[in-house]
């Protein structure tokens, strides 16, 4: 049997993504509505009710009235919005978060994407968390870079239509310089923190990928952890992980540069803790695609687990 799978808000830059990875499955059978009945309520919510796995891909508002929709008992949602990120009810979409968050993922009726940012900054910190080397009250400060298809279509057109009137020849922009980011929840919640991180977000002028960074001061911290003691227990929580690797210190240590474009197209996320042991800092740097583990290709992956599939079919570009 096929698997009934409705995108709601597929023509949008994470849609789009998501519609790419599942054309041309045969184990899927895509829901889809024409221009003309995309805004159709009605439409709308008979696609919603109809499918067994609908994927949102929608501003938050609109999310949340998607959801409202749903009356059928078997319809299980993808959420690729901010809505519902630390929501009860809701299961965080990141499947090698903790051992059981793939468990999780499986059984739920609802699953909420994580950030792109997110993303990245809880795989760093939170084992760190878990293994009493970084204190949950810890004064954590997460900086990050991605490309401009994170701010979907308006930013895109902002970088790259020179026909709008917001067209910019920006190589680079520091933004939420309110703190206020709506990651912000989301990371706290997940990282395990007591206090909500300092998040530094930035966007440079080219299209997608990401870097996300977590400075620390090893000799402030309790017991001065060695860069060995938080790389071994960073690469121990993704220990046999298909999407999520941690490179060794030593391949660390002899790198000069980072890209963050290296894994575009690319389901992959790969940390990196690079440091130095005589000053006791540390860098902790994770890659990934902005609209890959960052975004679509995470959600494939969602659907994949809640529909018994193998975990990466698809999940690439």
């Amino acid at each position: 049997m096929t698997t009934k799978v409705f995108i709601d808000g597929e023509v949008g830059t994470t849609g789009l993504q998501i519609r790419a990875r599942l054309d041309g499955r045969g184990d899927l059978d895509l829901i889809s509505l024409g221009e003309d009945k995309r805004k159709d309520a009605g439409a709308r919510k008979e696609a919603l009710n109809a499918a067994d796995i609908v994927v949102l891909c929608l501003p938050d508002d609109a999310a949340r009235e998607a959801v409202s929709l749903i009356e059928s008992k078997t319809t299980r949602v993808i959420d690729a919005s901010t809505a519902h990120r630390v929501a009860p009810g809701w299961v965080y979409g990141f499947p090698e978060m903790t051992p059981a968050q793939r468990q999780l993922v499986s059984g739920a009726a609802r699953v909420t994407n994580p950030g792109c940012y997110p993303t990245g900054a809880i795989a760093l910190t939170r084992p760190l968390v878990e293994a009493g080397l970084l204190p949950a009250d810890w004064p954590l400060t997460v900086n990050a870079v991605s490309g401009y298809s994170g701010g979907g279509k308006q930013m895109i057109a902002e970088f790259e239509d020179e026909g709008s009137s917001n067209y910019t020849l920006e190589a680079f922009r520091a933004y939420a310089l309110g703190l206020a980011h709506k990651h912000v929840p989301e990371m706290q919640a997940n990282m395990g923190l007591s206090h909500p991180p300092l998040f530094t977000p930035n966007v440079g002028r080219y299209a997608q990928g990401m870097i996300v960074e977590v400075p620390l001061q090893l000799w402030a911290l309790p017991g001065a952890p060695s860069l060995t003691q938080v790389h071994a227990a960073i690469a121990a929580a993704y220990a046999g992980q298909r999407f999520v690797s941690v490179a060794a210190l030593a391949e660390s240590a002899g790198m000069t540069k980072l890209d963050p474009e290296g894994l575009n197209g690319s389901n992959e996320m790969k940390l990196f803790v690079f440091g130095n042991e005589g000053t006791k800092q540390a860098r902790l740097v994770a890659l990934l695609d902005n609209l890959g583990k960052g975004a679509s290709g995470q959600a494939v992956q969602c659907l994949n687990i809640m529909i018994g599939a193998d975990e990466g079919l698809a999940v690439d570009l």
